[in-house]
């Protein structure tokens, strides 16, 4: 077992599939941009400060109120250069981090406040993600970023954005999504985006399982098809241990023989099926979706082979990246380099790209890479 350092976290290869674009401006961007457009409003006025509020403010426990802090980033997302410039720097900074692909979600119709058409929007995100991937290139750092369109789930446009992502699949977007609180909002009010999609084979992903439980997810997959669960983190709500929900014995649990554990009809499903679970533990933490790192699903779920990713959501509003996810887990949840190898070829087997795509940076990057380390 080999508990990596800092540095070897740093220089691990990484995949990255839940991560949005609204959610991960740098706080001097938004400062800037702000001024550039006359944004007013904002709660501070140096970036160290503004970066504290976001997080702070995140930090409610309520997934409503984190999503209220994306009022001030999507209004500095509202022209072409602003776009484009938030996307250049995303790409960058993910580069930074040591991620050698990621799939970057936004969603069109959030940015449409000073005249822009989807299209525009779509273009303009697509152009600063490849003068990203260049800048980061010819610095050494080779990264290949991807677009999920998000549609709204309490808006009444997913066919429309479904149609949009279909017509840019050859050019930069892999898949769809819905986003927002699942309270009130259930996947299947967006039936018809999700069959026009099956019917172009066409991949999507669905936010299920973080502000809302077990009927969510089984909406999601069972009823709207979907490939990958944004979260999923309730799916724990499936599985017990010697008759009591897991969750009530999570340390025994989790030094437990993995038979002792029983999965329900969906929990199995869900493993059996390799669903993708798109886990994004500060971000559930801070939601309240998770009491901490060291009790999040996330191992347990690990233990149990299930498909679990590791993501970052917003990396603004948590102050994070998947260096520092990553650091959380060894740190709090006794996560090792092999772990971490493992989650990492678990998000490159469920990206949205072509499986000879997915196979060439499973054995072309991630596994050399994670052999320079020691594995």
């Amino acid at each position: 077992m080999t508990h990596p350092t800092g540095d070897v976290i740093r220089r691990a290869p990484k995949v990255l599939l839940h991560d949005h674009l609204d959610g991960g401006l740098r706080p001097g961007t938004v400062l800037e941009i702000a001024d550039e457009i006359g944004h007013t409003g904002l709660p501070a006025h140096d970036a160290a400060a503004l970066a504290r509020w976001f997080r702070d403010s995140a930090a409610s426990g309520s997934l409503e109120r984190y999503l209220e802090t994306f009022t001030h980033t999507v209004a500095v997302m509202q022209t072409e250069d602003g776009l484009r410039r938030v996307a250049r720097e995303c790409v960058v900074d993910l580069a930074d981090d040591g991620v050698v692909y990621a799939e970057v979600r936004f969603a069109p119709e959030l940015h449409l406040e000073r005249g822009l058409r989807l299209e525009q929007v779509v273009e303009a995100v697509g152009a600063g993600f490849r003068e990203g991937q260049a800048q980061s290139a010819a610095a050494g750092h080779r990264i290949r970023v991807a677009s999920l369109l998000t549609s709204m789930r309490h808006v009444a446009k997913s066919r429309e954005i479904a149609e949009l992502a279909v017509r840019y699949r050859d050019d930069g977007v892999v898949g769809f999504d819905i986003a927002g609180a699942e309270a009130g909002n259930p996947p299947s009010h967006h039936l018809g985006a999700f069959r026009y999609l099956r019917r172009e084979n066409a991949h999507f992903t669905i936010h299920a399982g973080e502000g809302f439980g077990l009927p969510s997810i089984w909406e999601a997959i069972q009823e709207c098809g979907t490939d990958r669960l944004g979260h999923g983190v309730r799916i724990i709500d499936d599985i017990s241990f010697r008759g009591d929900p897991v969750l009530e014995h999570l340390e025994e649990a989790l030094d437990a023989d993995p038979h002792e554990l029983r999965l329900g009809r969906l929990a199995a499903y869900v493993r059996d099926e390799r669903i993708a679970l798109e886990m994004c533990p500060s971000s559930n933490v801070q939601t309240g979706a998770a009491g901490s790192i060291a009790s999040h699903p996330i191992s347990l779920l690990k233990k149990l082979r299930f498909r679990v990713t590791l993501n970052t959501d917003n990396r603004l509003m948590s102050d994070t990246s998947v260096s520092k996810e990553m650091a959380l887990l060894v740190d709090e949840a006794g996560w090792d380099l092999e772990d971490l190898r493992w989650v990492t070829v678990n998000g490159m087997k469920s990206a949205f790209i072509p499986f000879d795509e997915r196979l060439a940076l499973i054995e072309g990057v991630v596994k050399p890479g994670y052999a320079v380390l020691g594995l």
